[in-house]
């Protein structure tokens, strides 16, 4: 079913990059994706058996441990360290990324896919993203608020199973662990462009207004029909990888000259254990690699029912 393929088993099958994907200049080439760092690449000793890796995944694991804010830099500041499980691409996969569509079958995926379709139609008008071509504040603009968002689905649907799980005293067979990894993901998003720019105070109240709306829409909906909700995020992810998909050719082609060397932040250096001389272009890759994961996994969901057994769950 399509619906159920994975990102990894895509990535696995895929053996060229697209042609846009192409690093923009010849000095990119000489630079590494990763850090060097082994430990900010290694994967957990009990991650190496083979047959545990050939098993659906929703993110193998960094080793960084909770820095309780212990890390202080040359001036005495707080050093950010993950303190989290969270996936760290290769380069090859993020390269092997691809725009992809889940065809809608039923009433409910028609209904989930036109909600999506009417509300980025409404969003890219209301933002300006449909007038003119991209620009780096228009991008910034647009998936700040958008991650201020997005990280409402995995926690609500979390949270909901969550106490699921508690009022029927029984275990949840992994859903829970995945979700709120999926929000946890998403917010990491947010805290890597604020870095590059801050939002306005009218900004911030635009989210406080969408996060209201948004937060108690998505309660009753997975109340009613979870369901309908992980295809709803389904097809959400699809466009966000058009965005970041965009974003990338923009900049590859020359819209966003003040990002064709800026340096990565270091949260994002840190988070995706990109090298020291990471750009602005592989925290968009990354990004983009993780919401065609997101993508893939609440596809996978919204085939099963509400009892089956995760297989994204961490073995």
């Amino acid at each position: 079913m399509a619906s159920s393929i994975t990102l990894f088993s895509k990535l696995a099958a895929a053996k060229t990059a697209l042609p846009s994907l192409v690093r923009a200049s010849a000095s990119a080439a000489n630079r590494s994706f990763h850090t060097q760092n082994p430990l900010l690449n290694a994967l957990p000793s009990d991650s190496l058996d083979p047959e545990r890796e050939a098993k659906p995944r929703h993110f193998r694991f960094a080793t960084q441990e909770h820095p309780l804010y212990e890390n202080v830099d040359k001036e005495g500041k707080p050093v950010w360290v993950n303190p989290i499980q969270n996936k760290v691409w290769s380069e090859e996969e993020v390269l092997s990324v691809e725009v992809t569509h889940v065809v809608p079958k039923d009433a409910s995926d028609k209904a989930a896919f036109y909600a999506i379709k009417a509300i980025r139609m409404g969003f890219d008008i209301f933002s300006g993203y449909s007038f003119g071509p991209i620009n780096e504040h228009k991008f910034l603009r647009r998936v700040i608020f958008l991650e201020t968002v997005a990280g409402i689905p995995g926690m609500v649907a979390g949270a909901l199973r969550h106490l699921n799980s508690l009022r029927n005293m029984k275990r949840d067979n992994g859903w829970i662990h995945t979700l709120l990894e999926e929000a946890e993901n998403e917010r990491m998003h947010l805290l890597t462009f604020i870095d590059v720019r801050q939002p306005s105070l009218i900004f911030r109240g635009c989210v406080l207004g969408a996060q209201g709306i948004f937060w108690n829409m998505y309660f009753f909906a997975y109340l009613i029909s979870p369901r309908f909700c992980h295809r709803f995020v389904g097809f959400l992810e699809e466009e966000a990888v058009k965005t970041y998909s965009d974003a990338i050719k923009a900049l590859d082609t020359g819209l966003m000259p003040s990002w064709e060397t800026k340096p990565a932040p270091p949260i994002a250096k840190t988070y995706w254990g990109l090298s020291e001389d990471a750009l602005m272009r592989d925290v968009l890759l990354a990004v983009r690699a993780d919401e065609a994961n997101h993508r893939d996994v609440n596809h996978c969901l919204s085939s099963l029912k509400a009892d089956d057994t995760n297989p994204y769950a961490p073995k």
